[in-house]
């Protein structure tokens, strides 16, 4: 025997061998499932791994399965050595198709899928046309010379796989030092509010990873172009290597056709973002000019400004939202819907506290109970209100500490406002005394003022006054007020401070003892410090007058 022919034996033998063994395991090729006439299951009939039909309906009493076998067993019984014609022949139960004459198999009306658009000759004819297939790739599996090319032409797929591999590694570390280099010198210029967005000991890790993730999708791609390839140069493993391309070029149609529709939409929605934001530009310059024109409005000073304009913002922008969410690429996907009704759980249900304090912010806001610059008492807070926020106002008390204060604390509580009554900017002091009836009151309320007149920051005019609040058991009660010119919280405390300074020593000086005198007798000296004492260590003169940048009384 030649050795072209052994060959061809061989190649034969190998090709029934491996027929038998797909038609022991029943490989089938995927089909979209019909309901059986009869009520059997549908059964596909696949040869040398090509899908050729599926049977749907009983045959003169033989169900789809064995309809199948049948079938596959005349199909591997031919020798397909010459040009075989494949015939489709009607009959009064269907259509046969014969090969050479030979009859194969019958469809008929029931094998016909009732989800799809095809008649009973279309599907005898896509069932004759994929017969001719399976001819044809069984002649070329058991052509040597066929075999061959395949191997050569796998061969050298094979070399310029691995070629394109090591291309790779090898452009790989080059690439990632060019960016890493260009990314290096990139990353200071990007900022966002004056803060660099990506620090240079950052950029070589994120780079690398970003280049490794890239080199691999671009083997992942290589491979599988390389296993299609060579699946498809043998005509058993052909049509695995037809679904591995069908399905890459489906993901790829898919992914384009979503840019592509979606197009239009993010267009739609770009231009209502842009609307929206040139709507906002036009309404913040009108609100400024209505603020510094003759007459404006009492809802709209300069305090009320920023709020104003937030507001009509965040109004303008929610309306853009909802009128641009149907066109956003995504929007009627479940995932979309899904993210969306999460985010209005978590809004609900922590929304209650959050509203409440948006609202106390705008009725501080507008209704105007405490402005920034203003001296205040909140409860047992107070200070200088430094920012009025849409939940939180703070405050800096004298001692120098921040408070931050909750907008429904301030809507729900009693404010002293100690600025308010002030001709510009500044606040009212005030401190009460109680001085025992033995004492004049005349000299008492003159004491007072003259402690007043001497703190640096209480003004002259208007000139500090006494008012007399109470007549207790023991004593009257004796309240300064006066005003001061301070602009922060801290002066406001060092002016408290001069002030009580100054009472104890006029009230020392003239010889009138500061106490509430719940007693049974009178003491036997009075409750004073002459001046003598004043300066007794550690405290010096010096010291005093740097303190007060007031003249010091000199030693009695």
């Amino acid at each position: 025997m030649k050795p072209l022919n052994l060959l061809r034996a061989l190649s034969g033998v190998l090709l029934l061998a491996c027929s038998l063994l797909v038609s022991a395991a029943s490989v089938t090729a995927p089909a979209v499932p019909g309901q059986s006439r009869a009520g059997s299951a549908p059964a596909d009939l696949v040869v040398f791994n090509r899908y050729v039909t599926t049977f749907r309906g009983d045959f003169l009493g033989i169900s789809p399965a064995e309809r199948v076998e049948r079938a596959r067993a005349i199909l591997q019984t031919l020798a397909y050595d010459t040009d075989a014609k494949v015939v489709v022949t009607s009959i009064e139960q269907g259509k046969k198709i014969t090969i050479d004459g030979r009859y194969i198999l019958i469809v008929i009306p029931g094998d016909v899928d009732p989800l799809g658009q095809e008649s009973l000759d279309e599907t005898a004819a896509a069932t004759a046309a994929r017969l001719k297939q399976v001819i044809t790739e069984t002649r070329e599996a058991r052509s040597v010379e066929n075999l061959i090319r395949s191997l050569a032409a796998g061969g050298v797929a094979t070399l310029v796989w691995l070629a394109l591999l090591w291309g790779l590694a090898r452009l790989h570390h080059r690439f990632a030092r060019i960016l890493v280099r260009l990314a290096a010198s990139k990353a200071p210029t990007l900022k966002l509010g004056g803060t660099v967005l990506l620090d240079q000991h950052h950029v070589y890790p994120m780079v690398r990873h970003l280049v490794g993730i890239l080199r691999w999708l671009l083997v992942t791609i290589f491979s599988y172009e390389w296993l299609s390839f060579m699946l498809s140069r043998f005509p058993y493993t052909r049509p695995w290597g037809e679904s591995l391309n069908g399905y890459l070029i489906g993901i790829v149609v898919d992914i384009l056709q979503a840019i592509v529709g979606a197009i239009p939409g993010l267009g739609v929605a770009i231009a209502i973002f842009l609307l929206a934001r040139s709507l906002i530009s036009l309404i913040d310059g009108f609100l400024e000019r209505l603020a510094v024109g003759e007459s404006p409005p009492r809802w709209l000073d300069a305090e009320a400004m920023p709020t104003t304009r937030n507001l009509v913002g965040m109004a303008v922008w929610l309306f853009a939202l909802a009128m641009a969410y149907p066109y956003l690429p995504g929007a009627e996907t479940e995932a979309f819907k899904g993210l969306s009704v999460l985010l209005g759980l978590m809004v609900s249900l922590g929304a209650s506290s959050l509203v409440g304090q948006a609202a106390a912010g705008l009725i501080v806001t507008y209704t105007r109970t405490i402005r920034v610059g203003e001296y205040v008492r909140v409860g047992e807070h107070e200070g200088t209100v430094t920012e009025l926020g849409m939940f939180t106002t703070r405050i800096r008390t004298g001692t120098g500490q921040e408070l931050a204060l909750p907008n429904s604390l301030i809507t729900g509580t009693t404010i002293q406002n100690y600025s308010r009554a002030v001709n510009g900017r500044g606040f009212v002091v005030d401190t009460k005394v109680t001085i025992g009836y033995d004492t004049p009151w005349r000299q008492v309320e003159a004491m007072l003022i003259e402690a007043a007149r001497r703190t640096p920051g209480i003004l002259r005019e208007p000139a500090p006054h006494v008012f007399q609040t109470a007549l207790s058991d023991y004593y009257p009660e004796y309240l300064l007020v006066a005003q001061a010119t301070a602009m922060k919280a801290k002066p406001r405390a060092e002016t408290m401070t001069e002030l009580h300074r100054n009472i104890q020593d006029v009230f020392n000086e003239h010889g009138v003892q500061i106490m509430s005198p719940h007693y049974m007798t009178d003491p036997a000296e009075a409750k004073v410090v002459p001046p003598q004492r004043w300066y007794e260590p550690p405290a010096t003169r010096d010291a005093a007058a740097a303190r007060t940048n007031a003249p010091v009384p000199p030693p009695a």
